[in-house]
């Protein structure tokens, strides 16, 4: 079996497009107890922040498989934001609130239980009238 990767930063990214494209401010919502979430903590609310992610409000937006990176202004400072993708929970647009909500059972791919130590059925062909 081909171990797949995570959907969710493809995903993110293509919602962020299209949000851009049809001319919404993406909003990025944040669940700030995941281990290594850099951001500002004065607009922590809940263990959550939002965070505008418009090419106007950020720098150097970067998103990979693993983590969002970016840099803006809080309070006229700026700061380096570090986001691991599975912290994200949500993708959407401020002014209609479109987008994409990850549950918490979607942060990180499902594990299989392993049969590495059964055999596997070959396949078979059968006919059927």
């Amino acid at each position: 079996m081909i171990k797949m990767t995570s959907q969710k930063p493809y995903l993110i990214r293509a919602v962020y497009e299209w949000l851009i494209d049809n001319g919404a401010t993406p909003y990025l919502l944040v669940d700030t107890s995941f281990k290594d979430v850099i951001v500002p903590e004065a607009f922590i609310n809940d263990s959550k922040i939002v965070l505008n992610i418009a090419p106007d409000a950020v720098q150097h937006y970067e998103v990979d498989n693993e983590n969002i990176h970016f840099s803006a202004r809080f309070s006229g400072k700026r700061m380096e934001l570090f986001i691991p993708i599975e912290a994200v929970l949500g993708i959407y647009g401020k002014e209609n609130n479109q987008g994409m909500f990850f549950s918490e059972e979607q942060t990180s791919p499902p594990t299989l239980p392993s049969n590495s130590s059964k055999e596997k059925a070959k396949p078979k062909l059968m006919i059927v009238k």
